[in-house]
Protein backbone atom coordinates (compact mmCIF):
# COMPACT_ATOMS: atom_id res chain seq x y z
CA UNK A 1 0.00 0.00 0.00
CA UNK A 2 1.12 3.11 -1.06
CA UNK A 3 1.58 6.43 1.38
CA UNK A 4 -0.88 8.34 -0.39
CA UNK A 5 -3.14 5.77 -0.50
CA UNK A 6 -2.59 5.27 3.42
CA UNK A 7 -3.07 8.48 4.38
CA UNK A 8 -6.35 8.74 2.16
CA UNK A 9 -7.58 5.73 3.70
CA UNK A 10 -6.84 7.17 7.46
CA UNK A 11 -8.85 10.33 6.35
CA UNK A 12 -11.88 8.47 5.01
CA UNK A 13 -11.37 6.49 8.33
CA UNK A 14 -11.83 9.19 10.38
CA UNK A 15 -13.82 11.37 8.51
CA UNK A 16 -16.49 8.20 8.96
CA UNK A 17 -15.87 7.78 12.15
CA UNK A 18 -16.68 11.80 13.56
CA UNK A 19 -20.07 11.79 11.27
CA UNK A 20 -20.68 8.88 13.09
CA UNK A 21 -20.24 10.02 16.61
CA UNK A 22 -22.19 13.39 15.64
CA UNK A 23 -25.40 11.35 14.57
CA UNK A 24 -25.27 8.70 17.42
CA UNK A 25 -25.42 11.18 19.56
CA UNK A 26 -28.09 13.44 17.75
CA UNK A 27 -29.81 9.95 18.04
CA UNK A 28 -29.63 9.63 21.62
CA UNK A 29 -30.76 13.01 22.41
CA UNK A 30 -33.77 12.78 20.07
CA UNK A 31 -34.30 8.61 21.76
CA UNK A 32 -34.49 10.50 25.40
CA UNK A 33 -37.58 12.52 24.23
CA UNK A 34 -39.15 8.97 23.83
CA UNK A 35 -38.29 7.64 27.34
CA UNK A 36 -41.75 9.63 28.95
CA UNK A 37 -44.11 7.31 26.49
CA UNK A 38 -42.46 3.74 25.94
CA UNK A 39 -39.39 3.96 28.37
CA UNK A 40 -35.57 3.26 27.33
CA UNK A 41 -36.30 -0.61 26.97
CA UNK A 42 -38.85 0.90 24.13
CA UNK A 43 -36.52 3.36 22.57
CA UNK A 44 -33.99 0.50 22.37
CA UNK A 45 -36.20 -1.48 20.53
CA UNK A 46 -37.18 1.10 18.50
CA UNK A 47 -33.39 1.94 17.40
CA UNK A 48 -32.20 -1.56 16.76
CA UNK A 49 -35.29 -2.96 15.43
CA UNK A 50 -36.42 -0.35 12.96
CA UNK A 51 -32.36 -0.16 11.81
CA UNK A 52 -32.22 -3.57 11.34
CA UNK A 53 -35.69 -3.62 9.35
CA UNK A 54 -33.48 -0.42 7.24
CA UNK A 55 -30.67 -1.97 6.89
CA UNK A 56 -32.04 -5.32 5.48
CA UNK A 57 -34.25 -3.43 3.03
CA UNK A 58 -31.26 -1.72 1.65
CA UNK A 59 -28.63 -4.78 1.89
CA UNK A 60 -31.32 -7.29 0.51
CA UNK A 61 -29.20 -9.86 2.30
CA UNK A 62 -31.96 -12.77 0.24
CA UNK A 63 -30.24 -12.21 -3.44
CA UNK A 64 -27.49 -13.48 -2.04
CA UNK A 65 -26.27 -17.14 -1.49
CA UNK A 66 -25.08 -18.00 2.41
CA UNK A 67 -21.29 -18.49 2.73
CA UNK A 68 -19.85 -20.42 4.55
CA UNK A 69 -17.98 -17.75 7.56
CA UNK A 70 -17.34 -17.38 11.05
CA UNK A 71 -20.72 -16.39 12.57
CA UNK A 72 -19.08 -16.47 16.56
CA UNK A 73 -17.44 -13.25 15.89
CA UNK A 74 -20.99 -11.89 14.10
CA UNK A 75 -23.04 -13.62 16.98
CA UNK A 76 -20.92 -11.74 19.77
CA UNK A 77 -20.70 -8.00 17.93
CA UNK A 78 -24.63 -8.14 17.61
CA UNK A 79 -24.90 -9.68 21.20
CA UNK A 80 -22.51 -7.35 22.50
CA UNK A 81 -24.75 -3.95 20.31
CA UNK A 82 -27.75 -4.60 21.58
CA UNK A 83 -27.04 -5.07 25.09
CA UNK A 84 -24.74 -2.21 24.93
CA UNK A 85 -27.96 -0.21 23.69
CA UNK A 86 -30.50 -1.51 26.25
CA UNK A 87 -28.23 -0.66 29.24
CA UNK A 88 -26.60 2.90 27.25
CA UNK A 89 -30.55 3.85 27.18
CA UNK A 90 -31.61 2.77 30.87
CA UNK A 91 -28.53 4.63 31.88
CA UNK A 92 -29.82 7.56 30.72
CA UNK A 93 -32.59 7.71 32.45
CA UNK A 94 -31.09 9.07 35.59
CA UNK A 95 -27.94 10.56 34.32
CA UNK A 96 -26.82 13.33 31.64
CA UNK A 97 -26.02 11.99 28.32
CA UNK A 98 -22.87 13.56 28.57
CA UNK A 99 -21.68 12.02 31.94
CA UNK A 100 -22.77 8.39 30.60
CA UNK A 101 -20.84 8.89 27.32
CA UNK A 102 -18.12 9.60 29.78
CA UNK A 103 -18.47 6.63 31.95
CA UNK A 104 -19.32 4.53 28.93
CA UNK A 105 -15.70 5.33 27.46
CA UNK A 106 -14.45 3.51 30.41
CA UNK A 107 -14.11 0.74 27.62
CA UNK A 108 -12.92 2.13 24.44
CA UNK A 109 -10.36 3.87 27.01
CA UNK A 110 -9.38 0.03 28.51
CA UNK A 111 -8.72 -0.87 25.31
CA UNK A 112 -6.38 1.62 23.84
CA UNK A 113 -4.59 1.45 27.31
CA UNK A 114 -4.11 -2.23 26.90
CA UNK A 115 -3.22 -1.81 23.03
CA UNK A 116 -0.57 0.75 23.64
CA UNK A 117 3.66 0.44 22.78
CA UNK A 118 4.63 4.35 22.47
CA UNK A 119 5.19 6.96 25.04
CA UNK A 120 3.49 9.74 22.81
CA UNK A 121 -0.05 7.26 23.16
CA UNK A 122 0.01 7.45 26.84
CA UNK A 123 0.54 11.14 26.84
CA UNK A 124 -3.04 11.31 25.07
CA UNK A 125 -4.57 8.54 26.94
CA UNK A 126 -2.94 10.02 29.93
CA UNK A 127 -5.17 13.76 28.72
CA UNK A 128 -8.14 11.60 28.35
CA UNK A 129 -7.58 10.24 31.79
CA UNK A 130 -7.70 14.05 33.26
CA UNK A 131 -10.56 14.95 31.26
CA UNK A 132 -12.89 12.12 32.15
CA UNK A 133 -11.94 13.43 35.72
CA UNK A 134 -13.03 17.33 35.36
CA UNK A 135 -15.83 15.61 33.42
CA UNK A 136 -17.84 13.65 36.13
CA UNK A 137 -18.84 15.09 39.17
CA UNK A 138 -17.20 13.64 41.71
CA UNK A 139 -16.20 16.64 43.79
CA UNK A 140 -18.41 16.71 47.23
CA UNK A 141 -19.81 20.24 46.34
CA UNK A 142 -21.79 18.59 43.33
CA UNK A 143 -24.83 16.65 42.96
CA UNK A 144 -23.81 13.03 43.54
CA UNK A 145 -24.91 10.92 40.37
CA UNK A 146 -27.48 7.95 40.67
CA UNK A 147 -25.52 4.73 41.08
CA UNK A 148 -27.69 2.67 39.41
CA UNK A 149 -27.56 4.77 35.67
CA UNK A 150 -23.42 4.39 36.66
CA UNK A 151 -23.63 1.13 36.75
CA UNK A 152 -25.92 1.22 33.63
CA UNK A 153 -22.82 3.18 32.16
CA UNK A 154 -19.89 1.11 33.08
CA UNK A 155 -21.49 -1.96 31.60
CA UNK A 156 -22.11 -0.50 28.35
CA UNK A 157 -18.72 0.31 28.52
CA UNK A 158 -17.76 -3.08 28.58
CA UNK A 159 -20.24 -3.66 25.37
CA UNK A 160 -18.41 -1.07 23.71
CA UNK A 161 -15.58 -2.91 24.17
CA UNK A 162 -16.38 -6.28 23.08
CA UNK A 163 -18.43 -4.17 20.61
CA UNK A 164 -14.96 -2.76 19.12
CA UNK A 165 -12.98 -6.05 18.83
CA UNK A 166 -15.80 -8.30 18.06
CA UNK A 167 -16.91 -5.91 14.99
CA UNK A 168 -13.67 -5.44 13.78
CA UNK A 169 -13.34 -9.41 13.39
CA UNK A 170 -16.95 -9.12 12.13
CA UNK A 171 -16.29 -6.79 9.28
CA UNK A 172 -13.10 -8.93 8.45
CA UNK A 173 -15.22 -11.85 7.53
CA UNK A 174 -19.15 -10.52 7.12
CA UNK A 175 -17.51 -7.52 4.92
CA UNK A 176 -20.29 -5.09 4.12
CA UNK A 177 -22.98 -7.11 5.90
CA UNK A 178 -21.64 -7.48 8.80
CA UNK A 179 -23.49 -4.27 10.26
CA UNK A 180 -26.48 -5.27 8.89
CA UNK A 181 -26.64 -9.18 10.57
CA UNK A 182 -25.16 -7.32 13.57
CA UNK A 183 -27.82 -4.68 14.38
CA UNK A 184 -30.63 -7.74 13.40
CA UNK A 185 -29.07 -9.82 16.39
CA UNK A 186 -28.66 -7.16 18.34
CA UNK A 187 -32.54 -6.64 17.85
CA UNK A 188 -33.51 -9.54 19.54
CA UNK A 189 -32.01 -8.86 22.32
CA UNK A 190 -33.81 -5.25 22.74
CA UNK A 191 -37.12 -5.82 21.22
CA UNK A 192 -38.41 -8.08 23.89
CA UNK A 193 -37.25 -5.95 26.56
CA UNK A 194 -39.23 -3.28 24.72
CA UNK A 195 -42.40 -5.02 24.61
CA UNK A 196 -42.62 -6.46 27.67
CA UNK A 197 -42.53 -3.02 29.12
CA UNK A 198 -43.94 -0.44 26.78
CA UNK A 199 -46.15 -2.90 25.23
CA UNK A 200 -48.98 -1.54 22.28
CA UNK A 201 -47.36 1.52 22.88
CA UNK A 202 -44.57 0.64 20.80
CA UNK A 203 -47.27 1.04 17.36
CA UNK A 204 -48.74 4.43 18.11
CA UNK A 205 -48.19 6.00 14.39
CA UNK A 206 -47.58 9.45 16.17
CA UNK A 207 -44.30 7.85 17.59
CA UNK A 208 -42.57 6.35 14.06
CA UNK A 209 -41.08 9.66 12.75
CA UNK A 210 -38.74 10.06 16.10
CA UNK A 211 -38.34 6.28 16.25
CA UNK A 212 -37.05 6.25 12.47
CA UNK A 213 -35.30 9.30 13.48
CA UNK A 214 -33.43 7.46 16.44
CA UNK A 215 -33.05 4.47 14.18
CA UNK A 216 -31.45 6.30 11.57
CA UNK A 217 -29.06 8.31 13.60
CA UNK A 218 -28.48 6.11 16.35
CA UNK A 219 -27.59 2.92 14.57
CA UNK A 220 -28.32 2.33 10.30
CA UNK A 221 -26.00 5.54 9.85
CA UNK A 222 -23.52 5.51 12.64
CA UNK A 223 -22.99 1.77 12.58
CA UNK A 224 -22.37 1.73 8.98
CA UNK A 225 -19.85 4.41 8.80
CA UNK A 226 -18.14 2.72 12.06
CA UNK A 227 -17.84 -0.23 10.43
CA UNK A 228 -15.47 1.30 7.60
CA UNK A 229 -13.46 3.00 10.58
CA UNK A 230 -12.72 -0.62 11.93
CA UNK A 231 -12.02 -1.80 9.06
CA UNK A 232 -9.36 0.66 8.08
CA UNK A 233 -7.79 1.93 11.47
CA UNK A 234 -6.09 -0.67 14.31
CA UNK A 235 -8.27 -1.11 17.38
CA UNK A 236 -6.11 0.89 19.81
CA UNK A 237 -5.98 3.99 17.09
CA UNK A 238 -10.34 3.39 16.83
CA UNK A 239 -10.58 3.08 20.17
CA UNK A 240 -8.40 6.33 21.20
CA UNK A 241 -10.26 8.14 18.65
CA UNK A 242 -13.51 7.96 20.35
CA UNK A 243 -12.72 10.01 23.05
CA UNK A 244 -14.29 12.46 21.22
CA UNK A 245 -17.71 10.67 22.24
CA UNK A 246 -17.90 12.02 25.72
CA UNK A 247 -17.52 15.80 24.79
CA UNK A 248 -19.39 15.26 21.05
CA UNK A 249 -22.23 14.15 24.15
CA UNK A 250 -22.13 16.91 26.26
CA UNK A 251 -22.56 19.50 23.80
CA UNK A 252 -25.36 17.31 22.52
CA UNK A 253 -26.78 17.49 26.03
CA UNK A 254 -26.40 21.18 26.35
CA UNK A 255 -28.42 22.23 23.09
CA UNK A 256 -30.49 19.84 22.47
CA UNK A 257 -32.53 18.46 25.88
CA UNK A 258 -30.92 21.84 28.01
CA UNK A 259 -28.50 19.96 30.09
CA UNK A 260 -25.73 22.25 31.52
CA UNK A 261 -22.36 22.01 31.92
CA UNK A 262 -19.56 23.54 34.80
CA UNK A 263 -16.54 25.42 33.62
CA UNK A 264 -14.55 22.44 34.64
CA UNK A 265 -16.30 20.12 32.84
CA UNK A 266 -16.19 22.11 29.18
CA UNK A 267 -12.37 22.09 29.93
CA UNK A 268 -12.36 18.79 29.94
CA UNK A 269 -13.99 18.61 26.86
CA UNK A 270 -11.12 20.39 25.80
CA UNK A 271 -8.64 18.27 26.68
CA UNK A 272 -10.56 15.03 25.21
CA UNK A 273 -10.25 17.03 21.86
CA UNK A 274 -7.11 17.68 22.28
CA UNK A 275 -6.02 14.10 23.12
CA UNK A 276 -8.38 13.15 19.87
CA UNK A 277 -6.51 15.35 17.36
CA UNK A 278 -2.95 14.76 18.76
CA UNK A 279 -4.16 10.56 18.74
CA UNK A 280 -5.34 11.52 14.98
CA UNK A 281 -1.90 13.13 14.03
CA UNK A 282 0.14 10.63 15.50
CA UNK A 283 -1.62 7.48 13.85
CA UNK A 284 2.13 5.32 12.65
CA UNK A 285 1.54 3.54 9.29
CA UNK A 286 0.49 0.20 9.59
CA UNK A 287 2.89 -1.61 7.50
CA UNK A 288 4.68 -3.24 9.62
CA UNK A 289 3.71 -3.09 13.53
CA UNK A 290 0.08 -3.16 13.64
CA UNK A 291 -2.13 -5.04 11.09
CA UNK A 292 -5.56 -2.70 9.81
CA UNK A 293 -7.45 -5.76 10.59
CA UNK A 294 -7.24 -8.47 13.14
Amino acid sequence: MSSRTTVASTALAIGALLISMVSYQCGASLAKHLFPQVGAQGATAYRLGLSALILLLWRRPWRRSASQRDWRALWGYGLSMGAMNLVFYMSLRTIPLGIAVALEFTGPLALALFGSRRLLDFVWIALVVAGLALLLPLRAQMQALDPVGVMYALAAGVGWALYIVLGKKAGATHGADAVMLGTSIGALVAIPFGVAHAGSALLSPTLLPYALGVAVLSSALPYSLEMVALTLLPARTFSTLLSLEPAIAAVAGVALLGERLSLLQWLAIVAIIVAAAGTALSVQRPTLTEPLVN
